[in-house]
């Protein structure tokens, strides 16, 4: 890791393109951007939307080449290509307002920045990030309520180079099943490390931060401590944003019709550690090698192959960028945990897009087409399918998505130590692990510009573990060879403790000036289980204030 950082730092003096930092990955945000793209009918013309985040100068570009285009028509449409525009206004070749009352003459000068300078060799954008809710579950016995502050910078250098940094401080109690997930994975979801606050809440801080730049017109760097998202999805079979930051150097590589994604990154393994919480100590870690290649077939179609390795130890071999990952590791002797798969979209006409993802961990050809091998513990894969209709029914601003996500028991799970497919007790893809199967609904309906409504259906059936010895294949930390109480064979989708999960969200979000929001929601969660005499009920309701804060989902 220390020779890509030297890496970095030796190509600086080649850099020559223009370019900005990262736009941290936020699906209510990135779904404004996306489904003009789906709008059109035709890939996007300036970046793949597959791999996750985006740059604030191909957006821009993006936004540009959308001021005069048709898919723009309702009063919303306007409101949301004015609003993506001013968050990146110093990249959009169109003239955007600066503020008309600014304060004290120089805060907010421009609606989306408490502090800017902005001149040809350097721009430099300050903000601050406040989060604060306070929500009502009548089972639980302390009310969900957190407190975040913090501030968020970004800029660049001489237009070459970009930066970006965040940092909050939290204080949270959360709801009742967001809880119990804490502390069944000893991590806080998105966060990993916690400390104790007030015996049954937690506190952490979060820091984010990457710097960016090119080496060519093509080859594009990213050197930084965050999250990344590949495929269209609610969900990520191949990568997901649900663990907590890791450190990672990435190569983006564009010519014509392809981009080649390479991620290297060190994660923080599967640690124990005493009491069942963190201690402030250094934990093990382990190397998480990635590589996805995605190019366009035709307009309306994109694929993705990737391949990934997670390894205990950092082995030069992972550093190559274009070599097969399950030759190395088979030439080396080793048993690092290498998976395959590919994701792709199709749009199929325009305000339509069908999408996808095949993740395989391990796979016997025989035993996955002969009847003698049915419920093979040996074919290990998650799959996802998915359909986003946009302006349904011709409605403007009204959006429809439905996915469908599964995963065999036992996938993403490994024989050695520090192998599995997770960070920090968090899985890397899906948060409910293995052994599941889901499907969601969303709605996102935009009446008047300033208000956005989501609604949110959700149906698991997984199966759980009646204790930690037992594995049934759903939990990633466990080993695979170990605690199963089953063969080879016979290995099926919810085995174990069946549960069924009913979650229902309803999100209403006004936006009170740039980037700042008032959220009121109501969340339904119903838990059916082997183990329950009686159905599980919970009711959560709660109004929060955010700004520059990516709205929480505790849709898991």
């Amino acid at each position: 890791m220390h020779l890509l950082f030297l890496l970095g730092i030796l190509f600086l003096p080649f850099l020559g393109h223009a370019q900005g930092s990262y736009i941290p990955y936020n699906r209510d945000y990135y779904h404004l951007i996306d489904r003009y793209e789906i709008l059109r009918g035709v890939n996007n013309p300036v970046f793949r939307s597959g791999t996750k985040p985006y740059r604030r100068d191909d957006v821009a570009a993006f936004l540009d080449s959308l001021a005069n285009d048709a898919v723009i028509q309702s009063r919303s449409d306007e409101f949301n290509l004015a609003y993506l525009s001013q968050d990146n206004w110093e990249f959009v070749s169109r003239e955007t307002p600066e503020s008309k009352k600014p304060f004290l003459k120089g805060i907010y000068k421009r609606p989306g920045d408490f502090a800017h300078y902005y001149s040809e060799d350097f721009d430099i954008h300050l903000s601050p990030v406040i989060y604060l809710n306070g929500g009502l579950e009548p089972d639980n016995d302390q009310n969900p309520n957190r407190l975040s502050r913090g501030i968020v910078l970004r800029g660049s250098i001489d237009k070459k180079v970009g930066f970006y940094t965040y940092f909050t401080s939290s204080e949270a109690f959360f709801p009742s099943w967001v809880k119990g997930y804490a502390e069944y994975n000893g991590a806080v979801p998105g966060e990993g490390f916690w400390k104790e606050y007030n015996s049954n809440g937690y506190s952490y801080f979060s820091a984010l931060g990457h710097v960016s730049f090119d080496i060519t017109k093509h080859i594009q760097v990213q050197v930084g401590h965050d999250r990344n998202f590949i495929g269209e999805g609610y969900r990520s079979f191949l990568l997901s944003d649900f663990s907590n930051p890791y450190m990672f150097v990435k190569f983006n590589t564009r010519i014509w019709k392809f981009q080649l994604t390479n991620i290297w990154t060190q994660m923080t393994a599967d640690v124990d550690y005493g009491r069942g919480r963190p201690t402030d100590g250094r934990y093990p870690q382990k190397w998480f090698s990635f590589h996805r290649l995605g190019f366009n077939v035709g307009k309306k179609i994109n694929l993705g192959f990737f391949e990934s390795v997670m390894t205990d130890k950092a082995d030069f071999n992972y550093f190559n960028p274009i070599v097969f990952f399950r030759w190395v590791e088979q030439s080396l002797g080793t048993p690092d945990k290498v998976m395959l798969g590919l994701d792709g979209k199709w749009n199929l006409y325009p305000g339509m897009q069908l999408y996808g993802q095949f993740a395989l961990d391990e796979f016997v050809f025989s035993e996955f087409f002969g009847q003698d091998g049915e419920g093979s513990k040996r074919n290990k894969y998650g799959i996802q399918a998915g359909f986003k209709y946009i302006d349904l029914f011709s409605l403007p601003n009204l959006d429809l998505q439905l996915e469908y996500n599964s995963a065999r028991p036992y996938t993403f799970q490994e024989k050695v130590d520090f192998q599995s497919y997770s960070n920090w007790r968090t899985p890397l893809t899906h948060p409910r692990g293995a052994n599941f199967r889901e499907f969601l609904g969303i709605l996102r309906y935009q009446p008047i510009p300033k208000l956005n409504l989501t609604w949110i259906n959700m149906f698991q059936l997984y199966g759980a573990d009646p204790d930690q010895e037992t594995n049934w294949g759903g939990d990633v930390l466990k080993n695979r060879l170990e605690g199963s109480p089953t063969g080879l064979f016979g290995n099926y989708i919810g085995q174990g403790i069946e549960n069924k999960i009913l979650q229902t969200n309803l999100n209403a979000s006004y936006m009170l000036r740039h980037n700042f929001f008032i959220d009121v929601s109501h969340t339904y969660r119903r838990r059916t289980a082997q183990d329950l005499d009686s159905p599980s009920a919970n009711n959560y309701m709660q109004l929060a204030f955010r700004w520059n804060f990516t709205r929480p989902d505790y849709n898991y």
